[in-house]
């Protein structure tokens, strides 16, 4: 929903999403393989889990960036106004003798 108040030129995360998902695969291949040689199944193994993560978040990212820019209304679009949400009604009160 558009409200007014958006940033003419905001920009999209995805493409820094994307590097730094980059840079966290490289880090955890390298941890897994540094931890693996050194004798840390423990570690190895939590930097494997660490590079599944952001191997996922990589293919969800690559998905966005392909489905391209999605609608945005234009300038000459007012926003929306807001709901009017119905006033809070207050259960009624109990009282014991």
């Amino acid at each position: 929903m558009r409200t007014g108040s958006e940033p003419v030129t905001a920009r999209s995360p995805l493409r820094a999403r994307l590097w730094l998902s980059v840079w966290g695969i490289v880090w955890a291949v390298f941890g897994t393989a540094v931890f693996a040689v050194v004798g840390r199944p423990g570690w190895a193994a939590a930097c494997g889990v660490l590079w599944l993560v952001a191997t996922v978040d990589l293919a969800v990212i690559v998905r966005h960036l392909r489905q391209g820019p999605h609608y945005q209304p234009g300038r000459d679009v007012p926003p929306y106004p807001p709901v009017d949400a119905p006033p809070l009604r207050r259960p009624p009160r109990h009282r014991h003798p």
